[in-house]
């Protein structure tokens, strides 16, 4: 349980944000498509991440970690393991990894995670996989985990997705390289492009058309591709909670230093730039990805209506609902429905905590609306999600007398979160 009280004013600048957790799952999966050495600066060592690292081990490729780097030799083909692989609590390494092992001919492979992974829904990934050759088994029909990979020869495909989803999208791109021939993915919507970026910079033979929605033409692979030479950057959805508590907090300044910037990942900095705070993109370098600093400073908020691009700023709409609360006005955000299919029902989770707060909150089926007000201090359930449990924390800097539970949920994607977040106000542990 973390005790969180009120902060007063802080201007800090912050070069220790995790590393960005959806580069560092593709890191370690796409190393599997080489024949040569990734080497990777910065990866994020969260259990959910070494968990796709784990298992890129398990089916046969040898990793050397050095504390600062690490080294990921890939195998000459993938086997089956002797082991069940342990995906932990994330959705994108489970998804992902259905959409490489799909296509391993003659490979039998079984994914699983913790309690909350165990229900959340994978047809999303297997009925497309299945409708290409793949054989998906698994609980409720191959939509629930533990599941059952058998590596099949894949028939080449046009999928449109109905969600816009970077996990599915990833997963059809993944299965497109094992393909008989060229495959194309769409979608109406556009949502988060580090597959696409990370595969052409290994020279995956792939085109991307994204003037309406996402549309990529995926070529099988001929000859492996090229390993991987990356620093991982922040992760923007991490620097967003402390971006919040900046701008929210009067005379506060935040710099967020060696950020990814890529424009599928900045859209809640965008928003808050909308309600009135302070931002500020530094761009510094470009490789796979556009990389640089944030700076957000105080400014009083405004509510702001959420109902498009919301696939780019999904994981931070818990943050930022703790803005909404004591924007002036009611926020709304709709079209947000992919919200129930997350860590927990989000939707619901905010709801709940927020009215724990003392906020006026009206729940829809695909989002809610706030109205702006005080928040107060409460006690928190973390509905076993880790942005709900930093979200709520952030709320404690700016109100006191905030009680979050689960600090144990925080650490699968964000190891030194209180660290950071008690260099800005007084947090203590009230187990």
């Amino acid at each position: 349980m973390l005790s969180i009280n009120k902060a007063s004013s802080f201007d800090i600048e912050i070069n220790d944000i995790a590393s960005d957790k959806s580069i560092s799952h593709r890191c370690a999966i796409f190393s599997l498509l080489s024949d040569e050495p990734s080497v990777i600066r910065n990866f994020l060592r969260g259990e959910d991440t070494m968990n796709s690292l784990k298992i890129a081990g398990a089916v046969g490729a040898k990793t050397h970690d050095d504390g600062d780097t690490i080294t990921i030799t890939p195998p000459k083909s993938i086997k089956s393991p002797l082991v069940p692989l342990d995906c932990g609590n994330a959705g994108t390494g489970i998804r992902l990894y259905m959409g490489l092992f799909a296509g391993i001919k003659g490979e039998q492979f079984v994914l699983y995670g913790d309690e909350s992974l165990s229900v959340r829904p994978m047809n999303r990934i297997s009925k497309p996989l299945e409708s290409i050759g793949a054989e998906v088994r698994g609980r409720d029909n191959g939509n629930l985990s533990p599941l059952i990979i058998f590596g099949k020869e894949l028939e080449s495909f046009e999928y449109e997705s109905k969600v816009a989803s970077a996990q599915v999208k990833s997963a059809m791109i993944l299965a497109g390289l094992h393909a008989k021939s060229k495959s194309i993915y769409s979608c109406k919507k556009k949502s988060r492009d580090h597959s696409e970026r990370m595969l052409l910079g290994m020279g995956a033979d792939i085109e991307c058309d994204t003037s309406n929605g996402d549309k990529i033409e995926i070529n099988p692979m001929k000859t492996p591709l090229k390993g991987l030479d990356i620093s991982v950057p922040g992760d923007p959805s991490s620097g967003f909670f402390f971006a919040v508590a900046a701008a929210m907090i009067p005379g506060s300044c935040v710099v967020l230093k060696n950020m990814l910037l890529n424009p599928t990942r900045i859209e809640a900095y965008n928003v808050l730039s909308q309600m009135g705070a302070k931002v500020e993109f530094i761009q510094k370098s470009e490789k796979y990805e556009s990389i640089g600093d944030i700076k957000v400073s105080y400014n009083e908020l405004n509510a702001v209506t959420v109902d498009s691009n919301i696939a780019s700023l999904i994981d931070e709409l818990p943050a930022l609902a703790i803005a909404m609360a004591e924007a002036k006005g009611t926020s709304k955000v709709r079209n947000a429905k992919e919200l129930r299919a997350k860590e927990s029902d989000r939707i619901s989770s905010v709801v709940q905590s927020l009215k724990s707060c003392d906020i006026e909150v009206v729940e829809h089926e695909d989002g809610y609306e706030i109205v702006g007000s005080k928040l107060k201090g409460a006690r928190i359930k973390n509905y076993d999600d880790h942005r709900i449990a930093m979200s709520f924390a952030i709320a404690g800097l700016v109100c006191g007398d905030m009680e979050v539970e689960g600090e144990e949920y925080i650490l699968t994607s964000f190891p030194n979160f209180v660290d950071i977040l008690s260099r800005i106000g007084d947090v203590r542990n009230a187990d």
